[in-house]
């Protein structure tokens, strides 16, 4: 029979440890005992309405739901080591959430962590706003729909993930990152995509200086750039611009085209330097 707790407050070290087939409804989580891993080792339970704002609460959770709910700022940690998870409806606040995780999905949340999703595998993310300074660090097998992000150093090391209809503010992203498709969406930020293995994009606007560095197999399909100078330096690139591009910098290898390119830098290259490049007519 399904445990059923509802309307408690706990805030004892592993309050509800090792809970099992269980509810969890209108729990608060905090205190003076400022106890830890409140639902650590949990399997098979559905948290729904509680508020934590004491650290580490799943932690080696297994097959759970967790929904419209609330993590503090204090709620450090909150979801390491974890698999088989749906976060819905939920805002985090806590550092460092999301580490080592597998086959979790969130939905409609709202998280402001640094160091967001590192090291996961299998993570589907939809309708979701985060702000991160590092988030997906190394992180693979990712499916994004309709993400709105905010931070630094995104998706570095990342592998195997699809991205469509999201909008990223960021920096340094998507560095070292290895097949990698992004559709219908906008990059807002300097020195995208640098050391890059077999990444796409399809029908996407990027700006920002410098981007596009010393990548192998990358593809641009209908993408416009924006305030792009620099860009392709030492890459292996096919790319079909639509509009202008500030500048072009020693192309290694492949094909750009574009309607205009301010300016094709040539000449110091360090390495061969024999990409195609074609000024539509």
């Amino acid at each position: 029979m399904k445990i059923m707790i509802n309307g408690k407050t706990y805030d004892e070290e592993r309050a509800l440890y090792a809970l099992s087939d269980a509810e969890v409804v209108d729990c608060s989580f905090m205190g003076p005992a400022d106890g830890e891993s409140a639902m650590k080792e949990s399997r098979d339970i559905a948290v729904k309405n509680c508020r934590f704002e004491l650290r580490y609460p799943l932690w080696h959770s297994h097959k759970f739901t967790l929904s419209d709910s609330s993590m503090s700022e204090t709620c450090r940690a909150p979801l390491w080591y974890s698999t088989d998870g749906i976060l819905n409806g939920t805002e985090i606040n806590g550092v460092k959430c999301l580490r080592e995780c597998q086959d979790i999905t969130l939905k409609n949340c709202r998280a402001v962590s640094p160091e967001f999703g590192w090291r996961c595998d299998r993570l589907n993310v939809t309708d979701c706003e985060i702000e991160s300074e590092y988030p997906f660090f190394e992180s693979r097998n990712m499916t994004v729909h309709n993400l709105t992000l905010k931070g630094k150093y995104s998706f570095q090391y990342v592998e195997n993930a699809e991205i469509f209809d999201s909008h990223f503010q960021t920096k340094d992203s998507f560095w070292h990152a290895k097949n990698v498709i992004i559709e219908n969406s906008v990059i807002d930020g300097e020195y995208f995509g640098w050391y890059s293995e077999n990444l796409t994009l399809r029908n996407c606007k990027i700006s920002g200086t410098q981007p596009f560095c010393y990548c192998k197999k990358l593809t641009l399909v209908d993408c416009t750039l924006e305030g792009c100078d620099l860009a392709f330096e030492y890459s292996d690139v096919q790319a079909d611009i639509i509009g202008g591009i500030d500048s072009v910098k020693n192309p290694m290898s492949g094909k750009i085209t574009a309607d205009s390119i301010g300016a094709i830098i040539r000449g110091r290259e360090v390495y061969p330097c024999d990409c195609e490049i074609e000024i539509r007519k």
